[in-house]
């Protein structure tokens, strides 16, 4: 569901680039050219905005009194302004703002797009802020807030620990450097024995004067680190370039591990997971079917219904495997060719899993333009095997091939080929 934006702006050409800015989003923009208007728009039924921005200086309200209107109705706001001196700057920063951004080049559109769809994502993103000063956690809380971040907290190092444990959505740790039980050093380190740094940042507070704890923090694994006091606008740029650096790293990763045509994990992700639940399966003595699968005749959807066809029939073939094995580990391993790893209570039952997945696949008709396109799947398959992953791939793709070679649309099994 689109997010509403309150734009208050009387420059209609800035109007029209936040506008398409915010869209480009997928928020719903509404504007407005004066105080005036915000007044009208506030007191009538669009009152449920998720966010605005603001001018600084309006035909009607010249200095920033639309920027206590809207945030009295407890709008998180961003100032945009032409009008930068520093008591400018002090008044604006006095109030509860997201922040506020000069109005001096192209970059102040990057940024507040930055900022715009930081708000819309920052509520999968948990911060943890550990300071027994309960004023310091409160002040770091209220400015973590106003980003829409969710926001967890604790007195010491070693309630941290606790609270870390709990919560698999924090991202980032602030921590303070003086505290009892455990200080921000020593917790530092204990997260780093748990957590790299593409997994979770953590940032370093001190209020002491000696330039020695910033490299303290960082030789112990933290990220980065403020001093006391801090001003909003240095904590919220470091706090968005860590953020951002995590959501980075994760989105690397994934194009790395993921298909890109089925979302799917790739075969590299496959081997490397493949390994760990085969293990467990083995020391805990559950019953699984390693299958190697191929899309029959797949040559001949492409060469009749042309290679679009060919990528939506992969795409569709994609969702039927979530849909019989998404508690398993299914990949795409190149073209047509897929894998599955499954477990289940014996191998009758995992057996009739993988033919009732090839049956609804023989009988599907799959639409693409005008054209209603079937197709089969041949699946090789071995149970509960203890031979390392390689060999294992190794002997149900032979079964595959047995599979191809033998009919298609049909289920071999590596046992059954050394019987016969």
């Amino acid at each position: 569901m689109s997010k509403k934006l309150l734009v208050v702006e009387d420059s209609r050409p800035i109007a029209r680039v936040i506008k398409q800015i915010a869209e480009a989003l997928d928020y719903q923009v509404t504007v407005a050219k004066s105080l005036a208007e915000v007044e009208a728009i506030l007191q009538g039924n669009e009152r449920d905005f998720f966010a605005a921005t603001i001018d600084y200086a309006l035909p009607d309200a010249n200095d920033g009194e639309a920027i206590a209107s809207v945030l009295s109705r407890g709008i998180p706001s961003v100032v945009m302004t032409g009008k930068m001196d520093e008591v400018t700057r002090q008044k604006i920063l006095s109030q509860p703002v997201i922040d506020y951004i000069p109005k001096e080049n192209s970059q102040a559109f990057l940024y507040l797009k930055r900022i715009l769809h930081c708000q819309l994502t920052n509520q999968g993103n948990g911060i943890l802020v550990v300071d027994d000063s309960l004023s310091a956690r409160n002040h770091v809380v209220e400015l973590l807030k106003r980003r829409n971040f969710n926001v967890y907290t604790a007195e010491n190092g070693q309630l941290a620990l606790d609270v870390l444990k709990q919560h698999s959505d924090i991202k980032m740790i602030i921590t303070d450097l003086e505290m009892p039980v455990m200080d921000g050093i020593e917790l530092t380190n204990e997260i780093r024995k748990l957590y790299s740094r593409d997994q979770l940042a953590i940032i370093g507070i001190s209020g002491a004067s000696n330039g020695v704890h910033s490299a303290r923090f960082i030789k112990n694994g933290a990220d980065d680190f403020l001093r006391k006091p801090f001003c909003p606008e240095e904590f919220y740029c470091r706090i968005m370039q860590n953020i951002e650096s995590l959501n980075n790293i994760e989105q690397i990763q994934k194009a790395a591990n993921t298909d890109y045509l089925t979302d799917l994990p790739n075969r590299r992700a496959f081997l490397r997971d493949a390994e760990t639940s085969i293990a467990e399966y083995t020391s805990n003595k559950t019953p699984y079917a390693l299958a190697m699968l191929d899309i029959d005749f797949f040559k001949g959807v492409n060469d009749t219904y042309g290679h679009d066809a060919g990528d939506h029939i992969l795409k569709v073939f994609a969702l039927y495997m979530r849909k019989h094995f998404g508690s398993g580990l299914i990949a795409r391993m190149g073209g047509e060719e897929f894998t599955i790893l499954c477990s289940g209570l014996d191998e009758d039952q995992l057996y009739n899993r993988l033919d009732d997945f090839r049956r609804e696949i023989s009988v599907a008709q799959i639409a693409f333009g005008q054209e209603q396109i079937s197709f089969s799947v041949s699946l090789g398959v071995i149970f509960n095997s203890e031979e390392p992953l390689g060999k294992q791939m190794s002997l149900a793709d032979g079964a595959l091939y047995y599979a191809k070679e033998n009919g298609r649309n049909q289920v071999s099994i590596v046992g059954a080929l050394e019987e016969s």
